[in-house]
Order: C-alpha cells, then sequence, then structure tokens
C-alpha cells in the first residue's frame, strides 16, 4: 500500500507537470467513456432492468391472431372465454383505448382514458394511493358506473382533495363515482393502452356491439402466468382453449389464435437491435480512444525511457516500473471517467429529449426509466479501469523491455523505429474502426434518404387531424339528427378563415390506428364462415377527405355529397386491394361485401358495396414498415352511409382532418377552428391538433435516432482518427529530423521529403481502410433489419466512405509532412 501510495503521488505530480498531455488525454478518454456510458445507461433502462412491477417476468400480453394480422385487437366475448377456460394464468385482464369528455368541475376537456379489467392493475401490482381498485361487480353490464383517476388529474382538476374518493365526475356525459387514485409513479406505454388521467371498469360498456364476438373495439389483455408455468406452456394451454372456442363458434373463430409475448418484449418492441447496434458503435469510439491516449503514452515515454532505465539500474524490477506506468494510465482514466459520467447525464437527457414520441410507442421505450444509476456507475468505474489497463499496459510493456545499456548509451533511434512500429499498427486499428462506424452512419443515411423519397400515399402538408367529442346528449339522438348534426360541425370548420378543406373521419387513420374488417370480392357466395374472409382496413371519410390528404385518384371517382343515407351504397378501394383482388381487371362497377351490422345491433350481414373509383395506396404502416405487412387492402367508405349502429357510435366521438392555408400556422388553425365550434356549442370538446406531418415523421423516427447517434459517434471517431494520424506523424517527424536533413543536405528536394511523409500516412491510411472495409461487409450485416432500399452492402456507400476517410486522413498528414518539408539540413545535423 506505501508503494501504491507513492506511485499515486509521483503520478499526479507527473500529470501536473505536463498538464497539457494530461488534459488532451483526460479529455479524449472523457469522450470514449461518457458516450460508453450514455448509451449503457439506455440499454440498462430499457433492455436490461426489469419492469417496475411486482412479478414482472410472469406478466405477458396478448392478441388475438387472425389472418394478415398477427397482432389484432380480442373480440371481448372471446376474452371472457380465455378468461374462464385457460389453465395457465392467475389472472387475465382487457383492456382498451378509449378517450372522452370530462365536464363539471370548471371547463369541459378531453381526457386521456382507458378501460380495463378489475384484475388489471392488481396483475400489475398497482395500488391506488386513496381508496382502491375495481371490483368484479363493477365491472360488469348493468354496474354503477364508476371511475379511477390519475394522482395527476386529482391535483390538477380536484386540488388533492383528501375526499374524493365518492365523489362523482360526469365522463362522456355520464356521471361516474370516484373509487380511487392511481399513482404518478405508475407509467406503461404499449399497444392500445397509454398512461391516463380515467380509467373506467371495461365490461360495464352497454354497446351491445362490444359485446358480440365478431366484434373488437381495440382490445388487448394483459395476463399474470402461474408460478412456474412458462410462456411456451401457456402458449400451448390457449392453442386447447381456442380450439374449443373454433369448434363452438366457427363462424368468427375458426381461424382465430392466441399470439402471446412478455410485457416486456411487447414494452421495449423492436428498440432491441438498434439499441445492441449503438452500444457496438460506440465501443468503437472507446477503443479509438485508447489508441490515441496510448500513442500519447508511447510518444511521452520517449522523452522518460532514460528515468526508467536508470531506475532499473539503481535496482528497481521491471514489474515495478510496470506498475508505475499503469498507475498513471489508471489515474488518466479514473479522471477521465469521473468527467465522462458527467458527459453521460447530459447526453442521456439530449438524446431522450431529441427523441420524438409516438402517439402510443414512444421512440424510446422506457425513456422515464433511464437514468445514471448504481448499474450505470459501476459500469462507468469497470470501462475506466479497464480502458485505463487496456492503454497502458502496451506502452508499459514496451518502455520496460528495452534494455537498460541501450538506453543510457541513448539509443534513441533503435528505440524509435520499435515505437513507430506499433504506434502505426494503433493508427492502422483506429482508421479501420472509424471506417467500420462511418459506413454504419452512411447506411443510415441512405436509407433516410430513400425513406423520404418514399410517397406515404398522401401529402401531409398543412393537415392537421383534431379529435372532436361532440355534447353527450348527442348519442342519445336518433341517427339522423347525428347525421345533421355532424353535417353542421364540418360546414362550420370548413367556414373558418384559412381552412381549405376539411372532413370528418373514423376507423382506420394513416400511419396512426387500424380498423380491420373482414370482406369479400363479388363472385362465388360469401364464405360460410366469417373467419375464412380476408381482412381490409376500413376508412371513413367524407368526399372532401380526398382534396384534404391529396389521395390520388387512380380510376373512377371518389365519394361525394350524393353518396348519402338514401343512395346506394359505394366504396372507393386502393391500388393494393385492386391489384390483389381484381388482377387484370377495371374493378369500377365491381362489388365488394363487408360484414357489417344490419338495422339490429345483434345481426350482422354480408353488405354489398359497389367500387366506384380506384385511389393510390397509403402506407399505413410507416414508410418502413409497410411493405412487409400482410394486410395490404383498404377500403373508404362515405361518412353519411353509415347505418344506424355506426352513427350512434360515432356520436361518442370522431376525428376530423383540416387542410389550412400558409402561412396560418397549425396551432393558429386549431384555435381559430375551437373558437369557431365551442361559439356554436360550449359542450362541444375539440383536442388533438396532430399535424400530419409530424406523423409521418413519427413513422421514421427509430432511423432518425439511429442516424443521430451513429452520426455523431462517426464523426467522433473520425475525429479521434485524423487526431492519431496526426499525432503519430507528428512524431515520425520529429524522431527523423537528423535523418530528414541529411537527406536534403545530399540534394533531396524538399517535394521528396513531403512525399516520403505523405506516402508513410497514406500506408497507413490505405491499410486501416482495407481492414475496414473487411470489417464493415461483416459488421454490417447486423444491421439489414434496420435498412430500407439500401443493402448492407452497398457499394457506393463503402466506396464514399473510404474516400472520405482517405481526405481526412491525408489532410492530417499534411501538417507534418509540411514542417518536414522546412526542415533546415544544418540544424537537423547538429541536431544531436
Amino acid at each position: 500500500m506505501n508503494g501504491l501510495i507513492q506511485d499515486i503521488r509521483y503520478s499526479l505530480r507527473q500529470l501536473r507537470k505536463n498538464r497539457g498531455f494530461a488534459t488532451i488525454a483526460v479529455l479524449t478518454l472523457a469522450l470514449g467513456i461518457g458516450a460508453n456510458t450514455a448509451v449503457f445507461s439506455v440499454v440498462n433502462g430499457v433492455l436490461l432492468n426489469p419492469l417496475p412491477f411486482p412479478n414482472a417476468s410472469r406478466i405477458v400480453s396478448m392478441f388475438q391472431e387472425k389472418p394478415d394480422f398477427p397482432f389484432g385487437s380480442i373480440s371481448y366475448p372471446n376474452f371472457l372465454d380465455w378468461q374462464r377456460e385457460n389453465r395457465s394464468f392467475e389472472a387475465i385482464a382487457a383492456y382498451r383505448w378509449a378517450d372522452g369528455g370530462l365536464t363539471g368541475n370548471g371547463p369541459g376537456e378531453s381526457v386521456h382514458a382507458q378501460h380495463v379489467s378489475a384484475t388489471f392493475f392488481p396483475i400489475l401490482g398497482v395500488t391506488p394511493i386513496l381508496g382502491r381498485n375495481f371490483t368484479a361487480d363493477e365491472d360488469r353490464r348493468g354496474a354503477n358506473p364508476t371511475a379511477l383517476i390519475s394522482e395527476g388529474l386529482w391535483k390538477r382538476k380536484f386540488a388533492s382533495d383528501p375526499n374524493i374518493v365518492g365523489k362523482r365526475i360526469v365522463v362522456a356525459g355520464e356521471g361516474r363515482t370516484i373509487v380511487g387514485v392511481i399513482p404518478s409513479s405508475f407509467h406503461l406505454e404499449i399497444q392500445n393502452f397509454r398512461t391516463s388521467e380515467i380509467y373506467e371498469p371495461i365490461g360495464e360498456e352497454i354497446d351491445p356491439l362490444f359485446h358480440d364476438r365478431a366484434s373488437f373495439w381495440g382490445t388487448d389483455a394483459i395476463a399474470l402466468l402461474k408460478p412456474g408455468v412458462s410462456i411456451e406452456q401457456a402458449r400451448e394451454d390457449m392453442k386447447r382453449v381456442n380450439a374449443e372456442l373454433a369448434a363452438a363458434y366457427p363462424d368468427v373463430n375458426a381461424n382465430i389464435k392466441s399470439n402471446i409475448m412478455t410485457l416486456k418484449d411487447q414494452v421495449t418492441g423492436d428498440s432491441r437491435p438498434v439499441l445492441l447496434l449503438l452500444l457496438g458503435a460506440v465501443g468503437f469510439v472507446l477503443l479509438i480512444s485508447c489508441v490515441n491516449v496510448a500513442n500519447l503514452l508511447l510518444a511521452r515515454s520517449t522523452a522518460r525511457q532514460r528515468e526508467f532505465s536508470i531506475r532499473v539500474a539503481l535496482g528497481a524490477r521491471q514489474a515495478r516500473v510496470i506498475r508505475q506506468l499503469l498507475t498513471e494510465s489508471i489515474l488518466l482514466a479514473i479522471i477521465g471517467g469521473a468527467l465522462g459520467v458527467g458527459i453521460a447525464k447530459w447526453g442521456v437527457t439530449l438524446a431522450v429529449t431529441a427523441a420524438p414520441n409516438g402517439t402510443f410507442m414512444p421512440t424510446i421505450p422506457r425513456a422515464e426509466e433511464i437514468g445514471v444509476d448504481f448499474r450505470v456507475l459501476l459500469f462507468a468505474i469497470f470501462a475506466s479501469l479497464l480502458t485505463g489497463i487496456l492503454f497502458g499496459l502496451i506502452p508499459a510493456l514496451k518502455t520496460s523491455g528495452i534494455g537498460v545499456a541501450q538506453n543510457l548509451k541513448d539509443a534513441a533511434r533503435s528505440i524509435s523505429g520499435h515505437r513507430s512500429r506499433l504506434q502505426g499498427a494503433l493508427v492502422i486499428g483506429e482508421m479501420a474502426m472509424a471506417l467500420v462506424l462511418l459506413v454504419g452512419a452512411g447506411l443510415m443515411l441512405r436509407t433516410l434518404m430513400q425513406l423520404w423519397s418514399v410517397k406515404p400515399g398522401f401529402d401531409p402538408h398543412n393537415v392537421i387531424s383534431l379529435n372532436i367529442t361532440p355534447p353527450p346528449l348527442l348519442a342519445k339522438q336518433s341517427p339522423d339528427a347525428i347525421r345533421a348534426y355532424f353535417r353542421d360541425m364540418v360546414s362550420t370548420i370548413r367556414s373558418v378563415p384559412g381552412v381549405e378543406s376539411a372532413s370528418l373521419s373514423w376507423g382506420a387513420r394513416p400511419m396512426e390506428g387500424d380498423n380491420e374488417k373482414p370482406f369479400t370480392v363479388e363472385g362465388p357466395q360469401p364464405p360460410a364462415r366469417q373467419a375464412d374472409a380476408p381482412l381490409t382496413l376500413e376508412y371513413w371519410v367524407q368526399p372532401e377527405y380526398l382534396n384534404t390528404m391529396h389521395l390520388q385518384l387512380l380510376r373512377g371517382r371518389f365519394l361525394s355529397e350524393n353518396d348519402n343515407e338514401h343512395s346506394e351504397r359505394v366504396v372507393v378501394i386502393d391500388s393494393g386491394l385492386a391489384a390483389q383482388y381484381f388482377p387484370g381487371q377495371d374493378p369500377i362497377g365491381k362489388h365488394v361485401s363487408i360484414f357489417d351490422f344490419g338495422s339490429d345491433p345483434n345481426q350482422r350481414i354480408w353488405a354489398p358495396f359497389t367500387v366506384v373509383g380506384v385511389v393510390g395506396h397509403v402506407k399505413q404502416f410507416g414508410l418502413s414498415r409497410d411493405v412487409s405487412e400482410r394486410l395490404q387492402a383498404q377500403i373508404y367508405r362515405a361518412v353519411m352511409q353509415g347505418g344506424d349502429v355506426t352513427m350512434k357510435s360515432a356520436a361518442q366521438g370522431a376525428d376530423a382532418f383540416v387542410k389550412f392555408q400558409s402561412p396560418l400556422s397549425a396551432d393558429a388553425a386549431f384555435e381559430n377552428i375551437r373558437k369557431k365550434l365551442s361559439a356554436n356549442n360550449d359542450q362541444l370538446i375539440l383536442s388533438g391538433n396532430e399535424s400530419e406531418e409530424e406523423v409521418v415523421a413519427r413513422s421514421i423516427a427509430s432511423q432518425r435516432f439511429s442516424l443521430t447517434l451513429l452520426g455523431g459517434f462517426a464523426g467522433l471517431a473520425l475525429l479521434l482518427a485524423g487526431i492519431g494520424i496526426y499525432g503519430v506523424l507528428s512524431y515520425l517527424v520529429g524522431q527523423r529530423t537528423q535523418e530528414i536533413g541529411v537527406r536534403m543536405a545530399l540534394g533531396a528536394r524538399r517535394f521528396d521529403v513531403l512525399r516520403m511523409v505523405l506516402k508513410d500516412g497514406a500506408r497507413m491510411t490505405l491499410v486501416g481502410a482495407g481492414i475496414g472495409v473487411l470489417a464493415a461487409l461483416a459488421m454490417t450485416q447486423f444491421m439489414a433489419s434496420m435498412l430500407f432500399g439500401v443493402t448492407p452492402t452497398d457499394p457506393l456507400t463503402f466506396a464514399l466512405v473510404a474516400v472520405l476517410l482517405c481526405c481526412i486522413a491525408l489532410i492530417s498528414c499534411y501538417v507534418p509532412a509540411r514542417r518536414a518539408m522546412r526542415v533546415d539540413p544544418m540544424v537537423a545535423l547538429r541536431y544531436e
């Protein structure tokens, strides 16, 4: 310990004595360790940490798998059968998203709401901070309406009233009794669920359509596995349950399966490959940092060679010398690591804030759980120690390996020869790693360029979507009165200054929400079982939707004002459905049948429609994902041709798409519309105000996020590699000053000296680039799933990156080469 303390004191004196070297080394290591710690903290928060729920490892997500749609919603009757008949789960809970208007206690407002089973919060281990969870008796038809509210709403709307339990609120026109307050620590973002302000029992839904086995209503489920039951066993068990349901209800359940995954896999989504790729990329940055510092130590050790030779001559063992050098390098790494943790905290905050979040699925899942915790600090300490050993060991061994007599004779040229070869090898490694990172960033840039050139199927420019919650009493009026109300409302929106066009919409929303329906095309009789019919995405729109969204009309006509409740029922299909189901035919005038509701809510029929037009395909699942999805068929139906059941449902809430004119902003357009609608009816609640340009941008948010970080890492690697080759050549020029002087004294031209130095730099660059290309060919295969319109071995990207790297390297070589040209032969000959 005494020796170690002496080594630390001596190392600190050396660093104070050589402040320039210490500053450069510490900053280089801080960047490398900080970047690694930042990325690891994201990986730790998203992938490594368990979900913040008791028994998180036993919680699974469940979907109803249908033909062409693996993550479909579950019909509520099927959910109840799953709940009763399974043998693998302690409990199953259903949930669905259903925002609504909150009235009373001040101005009305639209609030995020979820309908959940009574077992939902107990499965997640969430206990209300006031009151209780729902009971089974409240989670059924005919029960007294109840609600749980969030802690945030309790504080904001009710001033943290301690007696809130038992009080009444009005949601979507219905009075509800508050039974509990959900803590603000609860957070969950998955398909069809987002942390909300109001939670209602899902089973109390009185709409008969919800309880129809052929109706899905965006319902998904979570479940808690019994102790000792694996997810594979649960999947086998659910195969049995679904087989029994298929036998009992063949018309609807013949092709229904259960898709089960861990809740954590659903929460993290597709982020795992992206984060692991970034972790590998930032590891290269750390290695390059280590190489740079190792080169600095090798260069610095030349001046200290005689010092350590004298130490050995006076009796110090070589192990003692190595320990001294390692102590200095580890001390540098620890200081750099401490600074790197500060950089990491700043970098994590920046990355999480900069990443765009979707309406339902954020770009970085579990962002609220990302931070510099104990595990991240351990990683930083480990990275610092490993880095110190890694960059300090090679210089220490090289320094201690030179013979004492040789050093005391000052055989500097021999020593420098050994070191220059080692430094050259390290620079070659730097160049190779930098090229791999540059290729990765280049491929992501090419992917992003390809994606931006993809047409989404509509023009999002100056288009916003609005969520409209009509007055609660509207749902109790007749279907004709509801239609009249919507006609007046849309007419009012279109009259707002700056509004170019507007259309009501429900069902599927471009790039945001699906609404799949069974359908058939004309020809043979409809399938005997609804379960055997293919699926289509169903959009309910008005005639102005064509101009609002700038859909491409390919054939026939779009919906018109004459397509109303009194006319023949018509549809417009997309090019995907036309190509798949009417190949080589003109679909205009043909017929399709959609599995729809009759006049009786309990009646389902195959409703016939005439095809009157064909529009371009909308990239419903995102610019990059849509092409890989099996469900490509799309149908547009006229809002006013909706049956009585549909109109009653729409009266509870609808969407509108509005195109506004420049220079009006999206916020200004929304505010103008809100004021105009509120002036006519103060009970109508308008919310949303989502720009469709943002919707399209979010569909490639993952690629943009990856490009931003990969590009940053590649730029840092390129800078460090350029500094590395500059430092090595500067060191070599300094070591060869006498040789250069002799050459020039014997007649060598300045251009010959320039060429000699540049040739050394070019040799290292080309060898490094060659090794880097081979490594990149192997490494980029792991990026294949993230690329779009470009292959992992894209020759253009590889060629451009190699040229860029060589240009930067040659620029880095030029400064020491010019210094070599200016060597005075007479000064050089007196150098020693």
